[in-house]
C-alpha cells in the first residue's frame, strides 16, 4: 500500500522518520487553535492531537487525506470545539461542586474557584487509572459502561476505581478543610 501512494505521488505519512505535517501545515494547525480560542500553553497538545489523529488514519489503512492541510484545519477547529465543551464541562462541576456545600462568607465566584482548586490537587494525587475514569465520568459525562467498552476493563473496574477515587477525593478534600 505504501508504494502505491509512492507511486501516485501522494505523501507517505506515517513513515518511521516523517513528520505527517510540514511546517506550513503545523503553523496552520496552531493558528486555527488559536484562533479557536484554545490558550497558548495548549496549542503543541492540539498540534500533536492532529498529528496523532492522521497517523492513526495511516495506521487503520486508510488512504492519506486529498489536502492534508485543509484536513488538518477542519481537526484543529473541531479540537477547539472540544477544549470549549471540555472548559464547559469542568466550570458546571465546579458550580455544581459548589452548590453541595452551604454558602460560606467567601463571594460565590471565590468559593467556586478554591473548591475547583482543591478538586484539580485531589485529581493530580490519585493514580492515572483512578483519574481518568474519574474524569471519563465526571467531566466527560460517560456512562460506566461506556467507559469500560473504551478502555478495555470490565464494568466492575470501572466502579471499583470510581469508589476508591472518590473515597480518595474526599478525603483529600476534607484534610484541606474545603468540604
Amino acid at each position: 500500500m505504501l508504494r502505491g501512494r509512492i507511486r501516485r505521488g501522494r505523501p507517505t505519512y506515517g513513515a518511521a522518520d516523517d513528520d505527517p505535517l510540514d511546517a506550513a501545515q503545523e503553523r496552520r494547525v496552531r493558528a486555527v487553535l488559536a484562533l479557536g480560542g484554545v490558550p497558548q500553553a495548549d496549542l503543541p497538545d492540539g498540534v500533536q492531537q492532529v498529528r496523532l489523529r492522521l497517523l492513526e488514519r495511516a495506521a487503520n489503512g486508510q488512504e492519506a487525506p486529498r489536502d492534508v492541510s485543509a484536513w488538518a484545519a477542519v481537526v484543529a477547529s473541531n479540537l477547539a470545539m472540544d477544549w470549549h465543551r471540555a472548559k464547559r464541562r469542568q466550570e458546571r462541576l465546579g458550580e455544581r461542586l459548589a452548590a453541595l456545600r452551604p454558602a460560606e462568607q467567601l463571594p460565590a465566584d471565590e468559593e467556586t474557584r478554591l473548591l475547583s482548586l482543591a478538586v484539580a490537587r485531589g485529581l493530580d494525587g490519585l493514580p492515572d487509572a483512578q483519574r481518568q475514569v474519574v474524569v471519563l465520568r465526571f467531566y466527560a459525562d460517560l456512562p460506566v459502561r461506556s467507559i469500560a467498552d473504551q478502555l478495555g476493563v470490565p464494568e466492575g473496574t470501572v466502579k471499583s476505581r470510581l469508589h476508591t477515587a472518590v473515597r480518595a477525593l474526599r478525603a483529600r478534600l476534607h484534610e484541606d478543610e474545603v468540604v
